[in-house]
């Protein structure tokens, strides 16, 4: 009895669940913020005066110091040091001066593609559009459609 009686509550929710899902789908929008992110990052660079660089992909990039060691690729383990703020100014993440090690294969496009511009002791920013990043949803504390700038010193290349 106690076994019929959760199966019948179980079926109610799935059957309530589906009528409100196929609403909640219709609402669902999956904005494309490309136009609108690529006006920010371009009014962000003119506004500091930044020698950015754009690739194909979206992403812009600065090098200020281009580094001297080894050069890493797309399946590289790095250390890198790096700041993490949106275009207002406003700090996100922070790795601290020693840095952290993880592979270019496992982080966000902007990532892989914009770190391995650098060489070992190379430093300079990645302004990353939201389809480079974390996309058009909320991820952690970063709203969906974000662009995200970095600061990065490109510390070791370890393998």
């Amino acid at each position: 009895m106690k076994y019929s009686f959760l199966i019948l509550l179980f079926a109610f929710f799935v059957s309530c669940d589906i009528s409100s899902n196929d609403t909640y789908e219709s609402e669902e929008v999956d904005y494309d913020f490309t136009e609108q992110n690529e006006a920010a990052i371009a009014a962000y660079v003119k506004e500091n005066n930044l020698n950015a660089t754009r690739s194909e992909s979206g992403l812009y990039y600065v090098i200020d110091e281009e580094g001297t060691g080894e050069q890493p690729i797309s399946t590289s383990n790095v250390t890198v040091s790096y700041t993490g703020y949106y275009l207002d100014g406003s700090k996100f993440d922070e790795s601290g001066t020693n840095g952290v090690d993880f592979y270019l294969n496992k982080v966000i496009a902007g990532w892989t593609e914009g770190i391995a511009y650098f060489k070992e002791g190379g430093k300079g920013t990645l302004l990353i559009p939201a389809h480079l990043g974390y996309g058009n949803y909320d991820y952690y504390t970063i709203p969906g459609g974000s662009v995200l700038v970095f600061d990065i010193e490109l510390i070791s290349v370890n393998e």
